[in-house]
């Protein structure tokens, strides 16, 4: 099983959409994840915590980024945005172990650009 979560204890419910980038050389990587409507943006979730960064978690342990921020139409909050960075060949296999059982958790799929 793998989730993701902005405040620890509450799963993110919505799938984002994942754009993934790699170094020519394979030894860097970004993930960027975009989540339309995101739950966490219920004003009802707002007290359970704050959210620190986004937390990707599976039977390995916990990969994070504090690079999170949000998109806003009008002054209502739209989307969640974060950006994950990898910074070596082995921060890249990791993740994408992590995103291996995410994908099985959620039924997702891969499409190459």
């Amino acid at each position: 099983m793998a989730y993701i979560q902005f405040i620890k204890g509450i799963d993110e419910k919505v799938l984002p959409d994942i754009r993934l980038t790699r170094s020519r050389d394979g030894s860097t990587g970004t993930a960027t994840f975009r989540f339309k409507n995101a739950n966490i943006l219920d004003k009802s979730l707002a007290l359970n915590g704050e959210i620190t960064g986004m937390y990707m978690i599976d039977n390995e342990g916990i990969l994070e980024t504090r690079d999170v921020s949000a998109r806003f139409v009008n002054g209502k909050p739209q989307a969640v945005e974060s950006i994950y960075i990898m910074k070596s060949p082995e921060a890249w296999d990791r993740f994408m172990r992590f995103m291996e059982r995410y994908r099985e958790s959620n039924s997702l799929i891969f499409t190459k650009a």
